[in-house]
């Protein structure tokens, strides 16, 4: 992702492997789903084998499209084999992915999957720039590899002595889950950056992602009193990172 100060963030993408993984599991799993739910469906038997069968068909396609909307909803651009497989979808531009992008990915599914095998899809990835399938590019996601960063050493990194966002630890509670990784981990980036910055988009940039993460959680004013929007990215990437810091 390229901001419009010339910094570039960038996430290690998915390969074709890890998704296709992280699709038989996922597969699996409905597959199981709908073994269950066919088994309570059996009682409608007794009444009429034509109901019965109509409703486990329905159930079974809202399960095949509701199961990849719900996970990816719920866990923030992954399913049961997404997670599995250390894998997440997320928009293209590196913001949180919105509901309809979620749903028009995996409504899309069904074009992707065709003739048989995943084969448009599977093309799709080959030849796009980010491994995208047709409904990564209608939804503009992508899908990278989920690492977990080490713990930076904020005392070096960071050079605090007072930070005026923990006086109020339950909207630094909020603020952390409110804020995706790659949220967290875009602006420790920034902060890391900083020095190859000339002093206007450096303002400019940092003004910016103050603002983002001023519209998670709002803090009282005297919190910001003196801050400028370097010091507050600041105080954010210590209040982000504090809590894995002391795990």
């Amino acid at each position: 992702m390229r901001t419009p100060e010339g910094i570039v963030f960038s996430w290690p993408l998915a390969g074709p492997v890890s998704r296709m993984l992280a699709l038989l599991i996922d597969m699996a799993c409905i597959f199981t789903a709908v073994l269950l739910i066919q088994r309570v469906i059996s009682i409608f038997q007794v009444v009429s084998a034509d109901w019965a069968t109509g409703i486990a068909v329905i159930l079974y396609f809202a399960l095949q499209i509701g199961y990849g909307i719900a996970f990816e909803w719920l866990w923030r651009g992954q399913t049961i084999g997404k997670r599995v497989l250390g894998i997440r979808v997320i928009d293209g531009e590196g913001l949180r992915l919105t509901p309809g992008q979620i749903v028009l990915r995996n409504l899309l599914r069904a074009v992707d999957s065709m003739p048989a095998f995943y084969a448009v899809g599977g093309i799709a990835s080959a030849v796009t720039r980010h491994t995208q399938r047709l409904g990564d590019l209608a939804a503009n996601t992508v899908v990278i590899r989920h690492q977990q960063a080490a713990t930076p050493e904020l005392s070096e990194t960071l050079r605090l002595r007072y930070n005026s966002l923990r006086q109020w630890p339950h909207l630094c509670a909020r603020l952390r889950q409110r804020c995706t990784p790659e949220e967290a981990g875009t602006a420790l980036d920034a902060i890391l950056r900083r020095d190859e910055l000339d002093a206007q988009p450096r303002l400019e940039l940092f003004d910016g992602l103050a603002r983002h993460f001023q519209s998670k959680v709002e803090f009282p004013a005297e919190a910001l009193d003196g801050l400028s929007g370097e010091q507050y990215v600041r105080d954010v990437v210590q209040v982000l990172f504090e809590a894995s810091a002391k795990g």
